[in-house]
Formats: C-alpha cells, structure tokens, sequence
C-alpha cells in the first residue's frame, strides 16, 4: 500500500492499512492511522498525526514551519489531525509556533483545495472550509460550521458553532455561535436554516432569536442585554450564546449590521 516512489521517513509510523501515494513524502516522526489515504506529491513535516479513515489530498503539506518572523526552526510542536477528515488538494496547515504547540484538527472536517490554516489554529469537528479559505495563527473555530470559499481571518478571533460565513468575507472579530456572517466584520443575523438542518427543536430556535433579539438588536450596549437576559431563563443551547458573546476574544465580537446595503 506505500508506492514505491515514496519517500518514508524511518521513524514514521504507517498503519498496514494506510495508502500513500507516488512521490509522498513523509519527513520525521509522523503517525499516519488505519484506512488513511495520502495522495500523490502530498507532505506530511515533522511531529504530524493523521487520524484513522483521513484523505490528504494531492500536494498537501501538512506540519510546514509557521509563517512567523520570529520561529525558531528547532521548536518542537506538532499537527494533530483526528478521524476521517477529508484535506483536499494544496491545502497547508502548519504546525504550533512555541515549543509544544498544536494545530489541532478534529474530526470529521472537509477542507477544500487551497485552504490555509496557519499554526496553533483549533478546529473543531464536521466543519466545511471552502477552497482558498485563509486562517490566521491561534483562531478557534467550533463545530459543523461552513466557512465559504475565499473568506480571511485575521489572529486570535473565535467562531462558533453552526455559523455560516459567506465567502470572500474578511473578519477580524468574533463571529458568535449560529450567527450567519458576510462582507467586513458584518453579522446578518442567524443561520436559521443551518439550526434547521441540524436538529435544533423549535423551542430552542425560538429561544435563540429571542436572545440574538435581546443582544444585539434592542438598543441596548452589551452589559444591559446581559442584565435583561439574567432576569430570564434560556434553555441549553441559547446559553451557549450568552456564555460566547459574555466571553470574547481581545477582537472583540462583529456588530450586527443586517440587510445588503453598501457598506
């Protein structure tokens, strides 16, 4: 199952069901689960772990140097990829920048070709990064969110769970969970559809609008929407986005801004 063109560091570890293609190379101590398929010309650099049952596409390069001035080459950090995620064809995903850093992808995901995720990136499980997605160093992106072709992502922001993101998007604050995203740092409102599709009982969506409606849409600055909404009782998943939004990052969360007039 390991063409004979590849080149197969000795410390590697290969699982008897893996594939790996023509003219993979495999540089340093990385771990390649049952059922994985590298493709040809793919690389995996360094400490690099891919889950049981992933695809890593033609030309990949997965455990590159960090893109940051200052890395030293002799730190010692790693990728670590879960189970059956599909990485399309030139997608790069580079290693942690400090010693014992991780990139740390769950399972589960499809990144399509030409996608970029910079190092210390976490991502979470079932989600879909459309071909020529960029994400800066340090991002943390939940759960069965879709990010859309093209769309860039500055440093150290959050996105949540069940977002949808519209391509050629650019964002360098928080997008929340379920929210819908487009354009500059714009919140359109919620990924009513997506919550549809992925089970959310009516109760819950109800609850969600109310509280969106609460936080961002009532006027009020954030401390007064958390006053309000303390004064209520939110089910499970509402306070998911509570907790999120009463959390964010140093960016900062996007604004609400709805509808499709010129900036």
């Amino acid at each position: 199952m390991i063409h004979t063109t590849a080149l197969i560091d000795p410390r590697a570890q290969i699982d008897p069901t893996a594939e790996i293609g023509p003219y993979v190379v495999i540089e340093g101590p990385a771990q390649v689960g049952a059922g994985c398929r590298v493709e040809a010309h793919a690389q995996l650099v360094g400490e690099v772990v891919v889950g049981a049952g992933t695809k890593v596409g033609r030309a990949a390069v997965i455990g590159g140097e960090p893109q940051d001035l200052g890395f030293d080459p002799a730190t010692q950090s790693s990728v670590v990829l879960g189970r059956n995620n599909v990485i399309r064809e030139h997608v790069t995903i580079h290693r942690g920048s400090k010693p014992g850093g991780v990139t740390r992808i769950g399972d589960g995901n499809y990144l399509m070709a030409g996608c970029h995720l910079a190092h210390d990136v976490v991502l979470g499980d079932k989600n879909i990064i459309a071909n020529a997605a960029l994400l800066a160093g340090h991002i943390q992106v939940g759960n069965s969110t879709f990010i859309g072709g093209g769309a860039v992502f500055h440093q150290f922001l959050r996105i949540g769970d069940f977002c949808v993101v519209q391509g050629n998007g650019s964002f360098s604050k928080d997008i929340p969970h379920y929210c819908a995203a487009q354009r500059i740092n714009r919140i359109t409102g919620l990924n009513v559809i997506g919550l549809k599709r992925q089970g959310f009982t009516a109760e819950d969506r109800r609850a969600i609008k109310e509280l969106f409606q609460l936080l961002f849409c009532d006027g009020l600055n954030l401390s007064q929407a958390f006053e309000q909404a303390k004064a209520r009782e939110w089910p499970e998943k509402a306070l998911r986005l509570l907790d999120f939004v009463r959390a964010p990052s140093k960016k900062g969360v996007c604004p609400v801004r709805p509808g499709r007039e010129d900036d």
